[in-house]
């Protein structure tokens, strides 16, 4: 992953909000995606992009990559709405759901490593706004 200056990712944040907020809502009110969330199979990425923890079924592979393509739609839209590249848009979307898990939820940390989110806030990148 290339380095994104601190400027890209501000200017974009509030952006990110948007993308997530008016990413589809069906993907987080799915039962299975909010088990696998709360069993700390499924943890949010600091790509912007939702990921596996451990071993993947079939079944948990098809619901990752059904949300990971409505997100990259949504992030391709805004971003080129916004005059920004996808994966600075995708990047500081994730930096943006990782600050919003909850204590018990998986994200993953600036070294890539999977962290279960207690009361303290998130470990994120250094350019997160």
């Amino acid at each position: 992953m290339r380095y994104l200056g601190k400027t890209v990712l501000t200017a974009t944040g509030a952006l990110a909000l948007s993308a997530l907020a008016s990413a589809p809502l069906s993907a987080q009110r799915d039962p299975a995606y909010a088990q696998a969330r709360a069993n700390g199979e499924v943890g949010e990425q600091i790509d912007g992009y939702l990921g596996v923890v451990g071993a993947a079924t079939p079944e948990l592979r098809r619901l990752v990559d059904d949300i990971n393509i409505k997100r990259r739609a949504v992030y391709a839209r805004k971003a080129q709405e916004n005059n920004a590249t996808l994966e600075q848009y995708a990047l500081t979307a994730g930096c943006q759901a990782i600050a919003r898990t909850v204590p018990g939820e998986k994200y993953q940390a600036p070294d890539r490593t999977w962290k279960t989110r207690t009361s303290e806030p998130p470990e994120r990148l250094p350019q997160c706004p």
